[in-house]
């Protein structure tokens, strides 16, 4: 068992060493074992090339866009056990939502080992957390960039200065309300409704980024 990331093997090392996996992390930057998988025909692991919404993770390095995350389990005489891949959509907040669970992977693996065909690909698995929903993701992304400019959450790493929790950001929501209804009640109406327009304005052209920057793919299958 190893996993595989898009990022040089230095950070794979780290990774592996920091959370203690027990498996090896092979670094894949140039996408050689992704283009390997695909030409197999065991998975076609989907990959985002534009990853300007990740510039707070000044850390991380995707060399040519970062991994989707996928399963493949392969058996040793080359049958294929167990795969799936995450097709990226506004409904699984672009694949940063739910994995499979591992015990239903690890039952899906077992039950396979009796076939002698190839597991075809799990289109709907049983996941092991939720996912919120696009305008719940995009609020946390907004409220995260203080309801100016989304903002993806950056990886944090030890002596990170670390960034605010999605379950915290709530009290942001409650402060934005507040402010909001100070000016609705000290200003009039007219004026009001033109913080309201300067406010849509600021907040639109980082609407349209954070839409262009995430994948919404059609189902394969």
């Amino acid at each position: 068992m190893f996993g595989v990331t898009s990022e040089p093997q230095t950070l794979a090392t780290e990774a592996e060493e920091e959370w203690e996996t027990g498996f090896p992390i092979v670094g894949d930057p140039h996408h050689e074992l992704r283009e390997l998988c695909t030409e197999r025909g065991w998975v076609d692991v989907f990959y985002n090339e534009d990853y300007g919404h990740l510039r707070e993770r000044k850390w991380a390095s995707h060399p040519k866009g970062y991994y989707q995350p996928a399963v493949l389990a392969i058996h040793k005489t080359g049958r294929i056990l167990y795969r799936w891949r995450c097709v990226p959509k506004f409904s699984n907040m672009n694949g940063s939502g739910g994995r499979p669970e591992a015990v239903y992977t690890w039952e899906k693996m077992q039950a396979q080992m009796d076939s002698s065909e190839d597991a075809g690909p799990d289109i709907d698995p049983e996941m092991g957390s939720a996912t919120a929903n696009w305008p719940r993701y995009l609020f946390m992304l907004t409220a995260h960039g203080w309801f100016i400019r989304p903002k993806a959450f950056p990886l944090a790493r030890e002596g990170d200065r670390k960034s605010a929790r999605p379950s915290k950001l709530w009290w942001r929501l409650y402060g934005f309300l507040a402010f909001w209804l100070v000016l609705f009640i000290v200003l009039p109406i007219g004026w009001f409704g033109l913080a309201v327009l300067a406010w849509l304005a600021i907040l639109t052209p980082g609407m349209i980024e954070i839409h262009h920057q995430f994948q919404n793919e059609p189902d394969p299958y």
